[in-house]
């Protein structure tokens, strides 16, 4: 049998609340991230996946600390990310109640991060977030897609794909492919750059960005994501992750 689709809502944490926006702008807040964590858990949801957005000294504190008070009341796996830039960094997430770790800007930086987290933990705790869109006047890259960092704000000129496959063999256990261009949209996921990465990457590949109906869900399984990830859609009550699980299931995808 086919391994399940995952079904896994975003929390974006900004000074210990959840708070979403669109394209990464204009960020409202959508609630407590323990509170809503828990309230997933109980939904169904496969997965919770938290990203720090105020990754500072200080965000870094209370994110140990919505962690660990998460991991309390949640017994489904969490990833954390969001200014992660050390072994050490992740040492702490997981000592808080992590159980997989995603690495976006400073696997740009230093890629052998990747590799170093991977040998002391192991691949499963990898996650490589990649934020990519597709390429601007005056940027060319082979697939069209390239990487940003920054929460997008930031071009690297790299292409998005063939940084997903180099992230693959340094260690990364999942890609989490975040579209920039749909975040928080909810005009579906971007399956042109699905089909791209999965294509070249035999990790598991997590879509995220666009979700909007839940038909997505399955469009998205349908071009190779074995996780569908979503933020305003849960938070605001657009959908549940039932609804969703049943788009997978009614598309003949299998679900927990």
């Amino acid at each position: 049998m086919s391994v399940a689709i995952r079904v896994i809502p975003c929390l974006d944490v900004h000074d210990g609340r959840v708070v979403k926006g669109v394209n990464f702008q204009g960020l409202k807040d959508a609630g407590d991230p323990v509170e809503l964590a828990a309230r997933y858990d109980a939904q169904g949801a496969d997965e919770i996946t938290f990203l720090d957005v105020s990754a500072s000294h200080e965000g870094r504190a209370t994110m140990l600390d919505v962690v660990s008070r998460t991991a309390e009341q949640v017994f489904v796996p969490l990833t954390v990310g969001g200014g992660v830039r050390s072994v050490n960094d992740v040492d702490q997430l997981l000592r808080a109640g992590a159980d997989k770790v995603g690495i976006n800007t400073a696997a740009i930086t230093r890629p052998e991060l990747l590799a170093e987290v991977a040998q002391r933990f192991g691949n499963q705790v990898v996650v490589l977030s990649v934020d990519a869109r597709r390429c601007p006047l005056g940027v060319s890259t082979p697939s069209g897609y390239e990487v940003t960092i920054h929460g997008g704000r930031t071009s690297t000129g790299i292409d998005a794909v063939t940084w997903a496959v180099r992230g693959a063999q340094l260690g990364a256990g999942e890609i989490l492919l975040n579209s920039m261009d749909a975040d928080g949209v909810t005009e579906g996921f971007d399956t042109e750059m699905l089909d791209a990465v999965r294509e070249q990457v035999r990790v598991p590949l997590i879509a995220s960005g666009g979700a909007g109906a839940p038909e997505d869900f399955a469009i998205a399984a349908d071009h190779g994501a074995d996780a569908v990830l979503a933020a305003s859609v849960f938070h605001y009550g657009t959908m549940t992750i039932a609804e969703a699980k049943e788009s997978l299931r009614d598309a003949g995808h299998p679900v927990r």
